[in-house]
């Protein structure tokens, strides 16, 4: 039976928003509804929070997510990529022992991630021969009627020639969600993450907000406020 691990990476130096991680979020820890969210799909033997923070650690603690260690400084400040976090976990992870065939990457800051997409996600990408499967949504506008500010403050499109296409003609784009990466362990591509190894599990837009601002933040606790609502 294929075995999975979640992985949360959650370091304590978020400067746009101090504490993100960890502030309260409509009653939580924002932290903890990705948590919760993986222990609810049953689908990983292990959800683990990489931190260098012992207050990040004990409140992932407290909402049933594993912190083996703390992450080492070199991978805790503001330039670190999200890989060599993950791959740190993964090495620690095998230097124990411990063997899988799936990890999947979640994000400490996606409160509206729902359990059956992670669940979607897994079952497309165990059933293919791709490599990784993540969550994306459809952009709400046509990118090929969009523009740039130039330096004398006029506008400049970037496809000029589709100035006068009607929208309905124009093919639909596509954005990462920023919610969930699963991949396959023991396999390798040389292709970036929205190459065609890879599958799109496609989420609704009102289930996707990025919260890198104070305005993304409250726009995300209404939007999750409107679906328990709706509940």
């Amino acid at each position: 039976m294929a075995k999975s691990v979640a992985i949360i990476p959650a370091r304590g130096g978020s400067k746009r928003i101090p504490r993100k991680n960890i502030k309260d979020f409509y009653g939580k820890p924002l932290i903890a509804y990705s948590i919760e969210t993986a222990l609810k799909s049953k689908l990983f033997e292990k959800v683990i929070v990489t931190t260098d923070d012992e207050e990040i650690a004990s409140i992932a603690k407290k909402y049933g997510a594993d912190v083996p260690y703390f992450r080492p400084k070199e991978l805790a400040d503001d330039y670190t990529a999200t890989q060599p976090v993950i791959d740190n976990v993964l090495d620690y992870l095998e230097s124990i022992g411990e063997c899988y065939d799936y990890y999947c990457t979640l994000y400490a800051t996606a409160p509206l991630l729902q359990a059956k997409y992670l669940i979607e996600g897994f079952e497309k990408l165990k059933n293919s021969n791709a490599i990784n499967a993540f969550s994306a949504t459809s952009m709400p506008f046509p990118i090929q009627r969009t523009f740039k500010i130039n330096k004398n403050g006029r506008c400049e499109m970037f496809t000029p020639e589709y100035y006068s296409a009607r929208s309905q003609d124009l093919e639909e784009a596509y954005q990462d969600a920023g919610q969930f990466y699963w991949s396959k362990l023991g396999k390798k591509s040389d292709k970036i993450m929205f190459g065609d190894d890879s599958i799109p599990i496609i989420l609704p837009r009102h289930l996707v907000q990025d919260i890198d601002t104070l305005e993304d933040w409250n726009r995300a606790e209404i939007m999750y406020q409107v679906l328990e609502e709706q509940k």
